[in-house]
């Protein structure tokens, strides 16, 4: 059996990838009003949003236990596998990639290997793929790794929230960088620099907010061919009007493109209206 793949359920993995490639989920926790449920398995996006809609609300999110690690790598090499190659979300917004190395070190980390994609969404599930992609071409722990590793390297993340006021809650932003999207009704466009998540650009609108994505994904890009993944929360107009845009601006670069809402973890920190970008380029940017 080859290497497995592991990731968590902040990839929001689409459903034709997940048929296409054998990746096993970890899910994180999200806490909504003091009731606990599994990311992907017990809550979902509408019910973080529904949360998130209420005057009195806490909502709140929680990374996997290293046993649950455990138990999952147990699995994989009992049965059958070769090794596992574990590749998880920004170790700078939670404690999974510190989770998944200590239940590594229990486990048998000379055939476990974890990987920090400092991004979620499709910016760590791209990278998943590329994993999953390279164990089923016959690769070992190392060479799996390495697609892992270099398909980081090729991806870029962009994202608009209506407000910064749910980030700030969730301490993923400070409160000067709140302030910076409440005054003048500012619109803030969002980046993800070395993991962490950060102010890019500010808009008036959600109409140029889609337009600003769309610009800056071309300019990720470089002039490299792009597999793309858009991500909305609530928001499926918004998202179809930013696959269109991104469709008509790349043309024939543009291989395959996703599109899947984000899910609770995302949503308890973004709150309802994200529109995110992920652009995954095959070469190089040029």
């Amino acid at each position: 059996m080859p290497v497995a793949v592991v990731t968590d359920s902040t990839a929001y993995l689409p459903a034709e990838l997940e048929q296409a490639h054998p990746i096993t989920v970890v899910p994180l926790t999200v806490v909504l009003n003091g009731a606990e449920g599994l990311e992907g398995v017990e809550t979902f996006p509408a019910d973080a949003t529904r949360a998130l809609g209420g005057r009195r609300v806490s909502v709140s999110t929680s990374r996997p236990a290293p046993e649950q690690f455990v138990r999952t790598y147990r699995r994989l090499l009992d049965g059958g596998a070769d090794a596992v190659l574990s590749v998880h979300l920004s170790a700078e917004l939670s404690g999974t990639v510190e989770a998944a190395r200590l239940a590594a070190a229990e486990v048998d980390d000379e055939r476990i290997a974890v990987v920090d994609s400092r991004y979620t969404g499709m910016g760590l599930g791209f990278p998943a793929v590329a994993a999953a992609t390279a164990a089923a071409h016959g690769g070992d722990l190392a060479e799996v790794r390495q697609a892992a590793v270099d398909a980081v390297a090729r991806t870029t993340i962009f994202f608009y929230v209506d407000t910064l006021e749910f980030l700030r809650r969730g301490g993923r932003i400070n409160a000067a960088e709140a302030l910076l999207g409440t005054a003048l009704s500012v619109k803030p466009i969002m980046y993800m620099p070395d993991g962490t998540i950060e102010v890019r650009d500010k808009v008036r609108t959600a109409s140029r907010g889609v337009a600003k994505l769309v610009d800056l994904a071309v300019e990720a890009a470089g002039d490299a061919e792009v597999d793309m993944a858009v991500h909305h929360l609530a928001a499926p107009q918004r998202a179809e009007a930013l696959l269109d845009a991104l469709t008509v601006r790349f043309g024939d670069r543009l291989r395959h493109a996703y599109v899947s809402e984000a899910g609770a973890v995302v949503a308890a920190h973004a709150g309802p209206g994200l529109a995110c970008v992920v652009v995954h380029r095959l070469t190089a940017a040029g």
